[in-house]
């Protein structure tokens, strides 16, 4: 609340005696009139309370939502704000079974070097809080193009990605999950293939353990890895096979369909088909291209774009394109047992959006065939709920500070565009 401002007019404080009567007192008083008007004295204004504002309290422990011990291993992107140690508080206390989380800044080439005291809470909180390491999947840093063929800046992006490897190793974490990479226009698909599995290659000569997971992509533009085929040249490539493998995004692979390519194909009747029994799932497809042992992880992400579009544009569960039924074939399918399933979806700033997601999905899992029509339902409804209420909320305080902004002249750098290019295949991440 901004307080009502009172200001003193300089001549207000003017001597009503006269200066000739008091030659030495109205000197002293005009010195000190002087003095005030030039520091602003007489116009100073009292000193702003600082506005108030109500911390929440974080939850306790004994109030986070109960954990499923189930085969399918839900979880979601979670923060890691304020300390890497805290991801794994955030994972909990949305009901994750699995986590995702970036060892660092995903937008900087060169972070501060990770401190023992964080590297040892975040060892601690894994143990108190029982999550496994092969059921935690660090995301890579958006700047990275491994495929790039200009060598200094390949080099770059090289390096970025092998601190975060290093950072993951001190973390005692065993996967790592990166896009790809693009051509940027500058060489052939083939050409930025091998660059991109010289690099993994590289990578694994200067690492001790870390499995490097590679995610498929949208198709926008020159981008990497939008095909199966792709991912199979990279890991055909890679050396050390036990090392490498493949982190599925439901929302890329609906976005990169082609009519005309036979896998796409199954993918299509896979997220159109209610009928498990006779449905042709993209898992087999990626198992008879690339191998289902390279499957280390799956992205769940619904799709705001129509199938095919090449668009990145994640949604949440059962409010996209694909649909819910999609995710139920998912977590009920042996193939995606004890693997990080993770949520990449949009939460409006409100957490409890993942944990509805995350309970919906394990509800799933375990639902009979005769109450599936039924289950969907009702989760499509809750979680359509409470996107909507917090979709309107955040849109509240968007509007707000849109206003405030017009005031103070901000309107030009709301219009700058963003600093992206066709290129560049972003994930929808908390």
């Amino acid at each position: 609340m901004v307080q009502t401002r009172r200001s003193t007019a300089v001549a207000a404080s003017i001597p009503l005696t006269s200066p000739d009567s008091h030659p030495e007192s109205s000197k002293r008083q005009r010195t000190a009139l002087a003095d005030e008007s030039d520091n602003g004295a007489s116009t100073k204004e009292p000193p702003r309370r600082k506005k108030r504002t109500k911390t929440k309290d974080k939850p306790m422990t004994e109030d986070f939502p109960v954990r499923v011990s189930g085969l399918w291993k839900i979880g979601a992107h979670v923060s890691a704000a304020g300390g890497i140690e805290n991801a794994v508080r955030n994972a909990a206390m949305v009901g994750a079974n699995a986590f995702a989380l970036f060892v660092k800044s995903q937008r900087k080439w060169d972070s501060a070097p990770l401190s023992a005291d964080s590297v040892d809470a975040f060892k601690s909180r894994m143990q108190e809080f029982g999550y496994s390491p092969k059921h935690v999947l660090p995301h890579g840093s958006y700047l990275v193009n491994l495929g790039n063929p200009d060598e200094e800046k390949r080099q770059k992006s090289f390096n970025c990605f092998l601190d975060d490897l290093q950072r993951c190793e001190q973390l005692g974490l065993e996967l790592y999950n990166f896009h790809p990479g693009s051509t940027v226009g500058q060489a052939t698909k083939e050409e930025s293939i091998a660059l991109i599995a010289e690099c993994i290659n590289n990578a694994h000569k200067i690492t001790k353990y870390i499995t490097i997971v590679i995610e498929n992509m949208a198709g926008s533009g020159n981008v990497i890895g939008s095909q199966f085929s792709e991912l199979k040249e990279i890991i055909d490539r890679v050396e050390d096979k036990t090392r490498v493998g493949v982190c599925l995004d439901t929302c890329h692979a609906f976005a990169a369909v082609r009519a005309s390519f036979s896998v796409s194909q199954t993918f299509h009747r896979d997220f159109r088909d209610t009928t498990f029994q006779q449905k042709l799932d993209g898992i087999s497809a990626f198992d008879t291209e690339v191998g289902l042992s390279y499957l280390k992880g799956l992205h769940l992400n619904d799709s705001k774009a129509a199938l095919g579009s090449k668009k990145d544009r994640h949604e949440n569960i059962g409010l996209g394109h694909i649909g819910i039924s999609t995710f139920r074939h998912i977590v009920s399918d042996p193939r995606t047992q004890d693997i990080p399933l993770i949520l990449e979806t949009p939460t409006f700033e409100a957490t409890e959006i993942w944990t509805k997601e995350i309970s919906a999905l394990n509800r799933l899992s375990l639902v009979d065939d005769s109450e599936v029509l039924e289950a969907e339902l009702s989760l499509v409804n809750e979680i359509t709920s409470l996107v909507r209420s917090h979709a309107a909320k955040k849109t509240g305080k968007a509007s707000k500070t849109e206003k405030a902004s017009k005031t103070e002249g901000a309107s030009k750098t709301r219009t700058r565009k963003r600093n992206t290019t066709e290129d560049q295949d972003y994930d929808s991440c908390a």
